[in-house]
C-alpha cells in the first residue's frame, strides 16, 4: 500500500509544467478620473458604495425589493447558473486527482475425489485507474478555466442582483409617476368640464359663440382620453411590478406621489477616480472570462504534447482470511502508458481558436469598463444639471397657472374670447406633465447611478446569505 501511495505522490510531482500565457490585466483605456465641467456637480474625492437599503429608504419599496430578490424567477436562473458552474469546476478539479478503488476477493476450491484438496485464497487490493499525469498542465489549465468561469458566473449573478434592485425601484417610481399623471388628467377633466358647463351657460344667454363651446369641449375630451390612457399605464405598471417581485403587490405597498418620494431616494456618490469601476460586477465578470480564456490557451497548447497515464495496483494475498493483513504476501504492479500526437490537424486550430477567444475577451473586458465609464459619466452629467431644470419647470408651471387664472378672469369679464383661456389650459396641463416627467427622470437617474456604480458588495453578501439560509 505504501508503494502505491508513493507512486501517486511521485506522479503528481511530475505535473509541474504550465503552458498558459502569463496573465496581465489589460489597460482599461479610460480616463483616470470622471469628467468635470459645467454639466457636472461637485463630488467628493472618494466614492461611497451605499447599500440599496440606505438609498431606498421607503419601507414599502424595501419590502418589494426584498421580495424581488427572494422570488424573481429570472434572478433564480442566475443563481442556478452559479451552482451549475460551481459543480462543473468541482468535477474538473477532480480530474486532477487519482481515482482509488479498493477490493477484497476470495476463492474457495475443493472436490469429492481422493486427490482433491480443499483450499482457499484471499486478496485485498488498492487500485489507481488510468490516472493521467499532468506533465504539461492541460488538466491544471482546464481546472483554472472552469474556476474562472465559475467566478465569472458568480459575478454575473451579482450584476443581475444589482439590476434587479434597480429595475424594481424604477418600476415602482414609474408607477408613482403614472398615478400622478392619472390624477392630473382627472383633475384637468373635472376643471375643463366646469369650464365647458360655464361656456354652455354663457352661450345659452347669447354672450359667447358656439365656437367657444366647441373649444371648451376639446379640452374635456383630450383630458378624458388621457384619463383612459393613464389608467391603462397604471395597470400595466402594476403588472410589471408583480412580475419583478414574483407575486401579488398589495395596495398598501403602492407608491405615494413623486413629490413625497423625492426625499427618500438617495443620490449615490461616485467620487473622482474611475478605478471604482474595476469593482463593478460586470467588469469583474469580464475579467474572469478573460482569465478563463487565458487558461484555455494553456490547455490547448498542452494537447500538442505527449500524455502519460498510469494504472497501478497494490495488495496482499493470503491463503487464510485471518492472516490476510498480518502474514499476507505483498503484491503490486504499475502500468504506465505514454501516448504522443503524431498527426493531429485540429490541435493547432484549437490553439489558434483559444488565442482568438482571448483577444475577444480582452476587447470585451475593455468594452465593459468603457461602457461603465460612460454610464457613470452620463449619470453624473444628468445629476449636475437636472436640479436647474426642475427649478425652471416649477416656475413654468406656476406661470402657466397664473396665466390661466388671469385668462379666465378676462374671459368672464368679456375682455378676451375663449381662445386665450383654451391656450392657457393646454399650457398648464402640458407644464404639469413636464414637471412630473422631469421629477421622475431625476429619481430614475439616481437609481441608474446606483446601478452604474455596481451597487455595494455587502448587499450581495447579505442577500446571498439570506437566500442560502432559505434554501
Amino acid at each position: 500500500m505504501k508503494r502505491l501511495l508513493l507512486i501517486a505522490v511521485s506522479a503528481s510531482a511530475l505535473a509541474s509544467c504550465n503552458l498558459a500565457p502569463v496573465y496581465n490585466r489589460p489597460d482599461p483605456s479610460i480616463a483616470s478620473a470622471f469628467p468635470t465641467g459645467p454639466a457636472y456637480a461637485p463630488t467628493s474625492d472618494v466614492a461611497l458604495r451605499a447599500s440599496w437599503r440606505s438609498l431606498l429608504s421607503d419601507a414599502r419599496l424595501q419590502t418589494l425589493v426584498e421580495r424581488a430578490v427572494a422570488e424573481n424567477r429570472s434572478f433564480r436562473q442566475s443563481l442556478a447558473q452559479v451552482e451549475s458552474a460551481r459543480a462543473l469546476y468541482r468535477g474538473q478539479r477532480a480530474a486532477q486527482l487519482p481515482t482509488l478503488s479498493a477490493g477484497l476477493d476470495s476463492t474457495f476450491s475443493g472436490g469429492a475425489g481422493s486427490s482433491s484438496q480443499d483450499g482457499e485464497s484471499h486478496q485485498a487490493s488498492l487500485n489507481i485507474s488510468s490516472f493521467e499525469i499532468d506533465l504539461f498542465g492541460r488538466l491544471k489549465n482546464e481546472t483554472a478555466s472552469a474556476f474562472e468561469t465559475y467566478l465569472a458566473t458568480e459575478a454575473g449573478a451579482r450584476s443581475a442582483h444589482v439590476a434587479l434592485v434597480a429595475e424594481t425601484a424604477s418600476a415602482w417610481l414609474t408607477l408613482a409617476a403614472d398615478q400622478d399623471l392619472l390624477q392630473l388628467a382627472q383633475d384637468t377633466e373635472a376643471s375643463a368640464q366646469r369650464s365647458l358647463e360655464l361656456t354652455q351657460t354663457l352661450n345659452g344667454r347669447g354672450l359667447v359663440s358656439r365656437l367657444d363651446v366647441a373649444s371648451a369641449e376639446q379640452v374635456v375630451q383630450q383630458a378624458r382620453a388621457d384619463v383612459a390612457d393613464y389608467t391603462r399605464q397604471v395597470a400595466q405598471d402594476r403588472n410589471a411590478l408583480v412580475l419583478l417581485v414574483g407575486g401579488p403587490v398589495e395596495d398598501s405597498l403602492l407608491p405615494p406621489t413623486l413629490v413625497a418620494l423625492d426625499p427618500v431616494i438617495g443620490v449615490p456618490v461616485a467620487g473622482l477616480s474611475s478605478t471604482v469601476l474595476l469593482d463593478r460586477p460586470d467588469v469583474i465578470q469580464a475579467e474572469h472570462q478573460l482569465r478563463a480564456a487565458n487558461a484555455d490557451i494553456g490547455a490547448a497548447r498542452a494537447a500538442l504534447f505527449p500524455s502519460l497515464s498510469l494504472t497501478a495496483l497494490a495488495g496482499v494475498i493470503s491463503p487464510s482470511l485471518s492472516d490476510l493483513f498480518s502474514d499476507g504476501q505483498d503484491t503490486w504492479s504499475v502500468s504506465p502508458s505514454l501516448s504522443a500526437p503524431i498527426f493531429t490537424p485540429g490541435a493547432g486550430a484549437n490553439v489558434a481558436y483559444s488565442r482568438a477567444q482571448q483577444d475577444a475577451a480582452v476587447a470585451a473586458y475593455q468594452l465593459a469598463i468603457q461602457t461603465a465609464f460612460r454610464e457613470v459619466a452620463d449619470g453624473l452629467a444628468r445629476e449636475g444639471t437636472i436640479g436647474a431644470q426642475r427649478t425652471a419647470m416649477v416656475a413654468q408651471a406656476d406661470a402657466a397657472a397664473e396665466t390661466l387664472r388671469l385668462s379666465e378672469v378676462r374671459y368672464r369679464a368679456g375682455i378676451d374670447d375663449y381662445l386665450s383661456t383654451l391656450t392657457a389650459q393646454r399650457s398648464l396641463y402640458s407644464a404639469r406633465q413636464s414637471q412630473s416627467a422631469i421629477l421622475l427622470e431625476d429619481l430614475l437617474n439616481r437609481i441608474t447611478l446606483y446601478q452604474a456604480l455596481g451597487g455595494a458588495p455587502e448587499d450581495w453578501a447579505r442577500d446571498e446569505a439570506a437566500l442560502s439560509a432559505r434554501s
